[in-house]
């Protein structure tokens, strides 16, 4: 990788701006710029679908994969990512993410056709992974550990105001000047990002491959082979399971095709000198117990949003748009919560406000379990406590993931972390897709393709019963956070020099 670095140098940033006493959070708030458009990205372009069918007459089940694409590639390619900005710099890899970005979401606006459109969206998918890749990296490398869940705690605000503005910004969008729209907002956004980033992030991977053994380290593209196709076959196992059925071919090979990746490349990363994912990371048990905790997390609040526009339609009675305003609870109430858990955290560590945020979850969803048709008052309520119990619980939890990591292997801890993210959201959905078919079918003691089938009693006992499953999902992250080890940490000393030699003052 010495070729690599020769060619690809880090800026340093702008000159004075490192002697300010608040340039780490100015650090945090440019890498918020980054968290921000994603969720906005991410939230909006979810709207656009039914549009896309009319628009290009086309079948669902092909516009799906506008959305699909993105995800299979992020996925696939976040830890690799990672692991390259180890050691060519994170700087580097985050201004070109905002550069792929841009360019992707220029072209997707532009897109003559479907097709076109979806290969653009992957485009978008490898600038995104580039992003996400390095975000908690760069905030762990530029705040002391002392005040680490504070700053993850103001991303994980950033991230759930985009996630909170997307539907409505989109749903404007689209009435007033049309689909592509939704793709040319990005753009805006993205110039700002790439700006700040070039002008205030320090020169991260320098600091990084000193740190590290240089002569030793090297990127590991056979893991990188391996791992991409395992990551990307295993979210479309999680994506189209139900669909396929339990015994189906498709199924059965998936399944074996994801099993022989992720042996193959389990096998590889132990002969490997320079390894893409080193596996002593999980020797550290609030390492691996987190990204177990945070897998579960995510599950269960992809899985309540995927379950509970049925409940609120179907069961209460709201409209789209009713419960398009009674979701947008959720996020708001997490982003309210972040920056007070990370606070939190800084003070009294990770472990207590991790079991208590999900266990406040768990608790919201098996009110919605227990409470057969309650009020809409009631029901506002429920979704805010889930949103403050996951908002606790996402910043202190991440904030261990980050600070069990050395400081050369930052870049890929923040890679496992984004890929558990996505994992989870495919997780959630089809497991709680799973569940609520198996409920309805044997309720109505034949196969049930479709909720519309269903009887609204028979509806409502599946929904209850699914949601009762999250809630156990939720107390059982709680269980592990309990079991999670004491909070390692880094002198401040030691993370301020690492700085401080990254910006050249």
């Amino acid at each position: 990788m010495s070729g690599l670095r020769s060619i690809f140098c880090e800026p340093p940033p702008l000159a004075g701006l490192t002697r300010a006493r608040l340039y780490p959070w100015l650090v945090v708030g440019t890498v918020c710029v980054g968290a921000f458009l994603g969720q906005l990205d991410a939230s909006i372009a979810t709207l656009i679908l039914p549009t896309l069918e009319g628009t290009f007459h086309t079948p669902v089940a092909q516009v799906e994969w506008v959305a699909i694409a993105y995800l299979l590639v992020l996925a696939a390619l976040v830890v690799p990512f990672g692991r390259l900005a180890d050691l060519v710099g994170r700087k580097l890899l985050y201004v070109a993410g905002f550069v792929v970005f841009i360019a992707g979401s220029a072209l997707c606006g532009f897109a003559p056709t479907l097709l076109w459109l979806i290969g653009f969206r992957a485009l978008q998918a490898v600038g995104a992974a580039m992003l996400q890749a390095n975000s908690v990296a760069i905030i762990a490398a530029a705040i002391e550990r002392r005040r680490l869940g504070r700053a993850i705690g103001v991303q994980g605000a950033a991230q759930a105001i985009g996630l909170s503005l997307g539907p409505s910004i989109g749903g404007l969008l689209i009435d007033s000047l049309g689909w592509r729209w939704v793709f040319f907002i990005a753009v805006p956004f993205g110039l700002l990002g790439t700006v700040l980033a070039w002008l205030v992030l320090p020169r991260t991977g320098q600091v990084v491959l000193r740190a590290a053994h240089p002569a030793e380290e090297g990127f590991d593209w056979t893991g990188a082979l391996l791992l991409g196709p395992a990551v990307a076959l295993l979210m479309v196992l999680l994506t189209f399971g139900n669909t396929w059925g339990w015994s189906s071919p498709n199924l059965l090979v998936t399944t074996g095709l994801v099993l022989a990746c992720f042996a193959l490349f389990l096998a590889a990363e132990r002969r490997a000198t320079s390894p893409l994912v080193d596996l002593s990371l999980f020797s550290s048990r609030l390492f691996s117990v987190g990204i177990l905790a945070g897998l579960l997390s995510y599950a269960v609040l992809f899985g309540s949003l995927f379950l509970l526009p049925f409940y609120l339609q179907r069961i209460l009675g709201q409209t789209a748009a009713q419960t398009g305003v009674l979701l947008t609870s959720i996020p708001l109430a997490l982003g309210a919560m972040a920056p007070i858990a990370g606070v939190l955290t800084d003070r009294v560590g990770s472990r207590p406000p991790t079991v208590v945020g999900m266990s406040i979850s768990a608790v919201a969803l098996l009110g919605i379990s227990i409470l057969r048709v309650p009020g809409l008052p009631v029901t506002l309520g429920i979704l805010v406590i889930l949103g403050i119990g996951l908002g606790t619980f996402t910043p202190p939890n991440n904030s261990a993931i980050m600070g069990s990591a050395p400081d050369h292997r930052l870049g890929t801890a923040s890679g496992i972390l984004n890929m558990t993210r996505s994992l989870g959201t495919s997780l959630g959905v089809a497991l709680t897709g799973a569940i609520l078919g198996l409920v309805l079918s044997a309720q109505s003691g034949q196969p049930v393709a479709s909720t519309v089938d269903a009887t609204p009693a028979a509806l409502q006992v599946a929904l209850h019963v699914t949601f009762l499953f999250l809630a156990c999902m939720a107390a059982l992250a709680a269980a592990l956070s309990a079991a999670r080890g004491p909070q390692t940490t880094q002198t401040v000393s030691a993370r301020r020099a690492a700085l401080t030699e990254s910006i050249g003052v």
